[in-house]
């Protein structure tokens, strides 16, 4: 295992050099690698299609291709499903990444080529590591093994395609020499029951060296916290002496951190990650900045739209070099998977522009705005965070969409899971209304002497009911997320129901809530 380690973190170290070229001439990377996925889909059917032969700039490329949605690719995807190729890219599409979203119960099947596997990918999480030896080069997780939360897989009954969650097509992928530091195995690894996977994966890595985890931070926790109910052990350190590293992703770590510290024993180091199934797209490079750097030289061009031309028949979109720090942008990518100015789905922001780090603000379609408030993610995690610091409390789950009380009022209504409860719910509520107030204008001027907005109400959830929700869906798994935001009421009322459903008729009506509006009926 040292030997393994001391030849990976060779070459891990050789990399972080290439990366500077990205870092240093980061509009040149980018116009090269977008000459190049075109002229290599030249001859695909959505190449001819959209004239791909006359295409010799960006201005060109804008002028032909469209943005496009997964909707409007999903007939390609179908049929790559089947069999067919030469489709969207040149190469054969076998793998195919599930995906659910936050606002949408539909999956969605998002190729994986085998260039965005290897150039993309895997780059990425090579260079994740990277990242973390360049500032830690005495780390020794190497030396160990990485416990990792993946999802499941499977090949599909109908066709030769591998269809599953994105961690668990990579690590189906995999060479043997990196299952050496790897736990649990990949029979486990890629299980579709959750249900006993969490208990093996428990089981398998208990006797294990482990020094770092990998995953989605709420599976992380679940799965930290069965292995010191198995074991008996104090602390993570008291189990895993040598255990040094957190990755995580998919969601804002801030909410969960305290609770890692609470079970860690000792101070360790925590490194995000920004990927999904589309791609792999930015790596937190610095232990004093909580923001990404942009990687540039995996197969995918970026371009930003403007959040105001959401929506527009012809929306402006910006390419690196017009960008601007704290703005809200819709990211679309073209990629080597065979997205061609795709509109991810997520928003982000820029922190620096030298070199391009972001962070991300939210989701195209997770926001409430039913009376021009225009409450996005990052507004709504600033608000639970605040009112978490002042009033000593822990959350981990929670959703808020609109209410209506009646023709004229209207309000937000959140549904709160706790690990830590406030000892004043009420407080906690006027904290987070307050904080929302001083991130966003537009909810302060709604809010102002309740004219259009009532005090928002705040229900706080028995344990496990975000849980128990996903696993009624078919839901567990880490790709699977709580949607933070909605515009409508349906996953609220989904919640009520089960609620209801899994306790007595009047469940809601016993559960604290902070009202200080008397006109809010329940």
């Amino acid at each position: 295992m040292a030997f393994i380690s001391s030849i990976a973190a060779w070459f891990l170290k050789k990399r972080y050099h290439q990366m500077e070229l990205f870092m240093h001439y980061p509009i040149d990377v980018q116009n090269e690698l977008l000459d190049s996925l075109v002229q290599q889909a030249i001859d695909t059917e959505w190449g001819k299609k959209y004239h791909y032969d006359k295409i010799n700039s960006l201005e060109d490329y804008k002028r032909y291709v469209p943005i496009s949605t997964y909707e409007q690719i999903e007939p390609y995807i179908q049929r790559l499903k089947k069999g067919e190729h030469n489709l969207l890219w040149p190469t054969e599409t076998r793998w195919f990444a599930k995906s659910s979203g936050t606002t949408n119960a539909k999956s969605k099947y998002i190729p994986v080529t085998l260039d965005s596997l290897k150039e993309c990918h895997y780059k990425g999480g090579k260079d994740m590591l990277a990242l973390y030896l360049h500032r830690n080069p005495e780390a020794e997780f190497l030396s160990g093994k990485t416990l990792g939360i993946a999802g499941s897989a499977r090949i599909s009954d109908s066709s030769d395609y591998y269809v599953g969650d994105l961690s668990a097509i990579l690590v189906s992928n995999l060479p043997l020499w990196a299952h050496f530091t790897k736990s649990p195995d990949l029979s486990i690894g890629v299980m579709e029951d959750w249900t006993n996977k969490v208990d093996l994966i428990v089981d398998s890595v208990i006797e294990e060296d482990i020094r770092a985890v990998m995953g989605v931070p709420s599976w992380m926790l679940l799965v930290l916290n069965r292995v010191l109910e198995k074991t008996g052990k104090s602390s993570i350190h008291a189990l895993w002496p040598n255990f040094e590293l957190v990755i995580h992703g998919g969601v804002n770590f801030e909410p969960y951190q305290r609770r890692f510290e609470a079970i860690m024993g000792k101070k360790i180091n925590y490194q995000e990650v920004y990927n999904a199934s589309e791609g792999f797209f930015a790596i937190q490079d610095s232990a004093n900045r909580n923001d990404l750097l942009l990687m540039l030289d995996y197969g995918i061009f970026y371009e930003f739209m403007p959040i105001e031309e959401l929506g527009k028949e012809n929306p402006i979109t910006l390419s690196l070099q017009d960008v601007k720090i704290d703005t809200n942008y819709a990211l679309i990518i073209t990629t080597n998977a065979g997205l061609w100015r795709y509109l991810i789905g997520d928003t982000v922001v820029f922190t620096s522009l030298n070199p391009f780090r972001i962070r991300i603000s939210g989701r195209t379609k997770s926001f409430i705005n039913i009376a021009g408030e225009e409450i996005i993610v990052e507004n709504a995690e600033f608000a639970v965070n605040y009112a978490c610091q002042k009033t000593n409390a822990i959350v981990k789950e929670y959703t808020a969409g609109p209410l209506l009380i009646n023709d004229s009022k209207i309000t937000h209504e959140w549904l709160i899971e706790f690990e830590k409860e406030p000892e004043d719910l009420m407080f906690f509520g006027e904290l987070l209304d307050n904080a929302l107030k001083i991130k966003n204008s537009d909810y302060e001027a709604k809010r102002f002497l309740n004219m259009v907005l009532e005090t928002p109400l705040v229900i706080s959830v028995p344990e496990n009911t975000f849980y128990n929700w996903l696993r009624q869906n078919g839901k567990l798994g880490g790709q699977y997320k709580i949607p933070r935001l909605s515009n409508d009421r349906g996953f609220i009322e989904d919640i009520k129901a089960l609620l209801k459903r899994d306790y007595n008729d009047n469940a809601i009506e016993e559960i604290e809530v902070v009202n200080t509006s008397k006109s809010i009926s329940r």
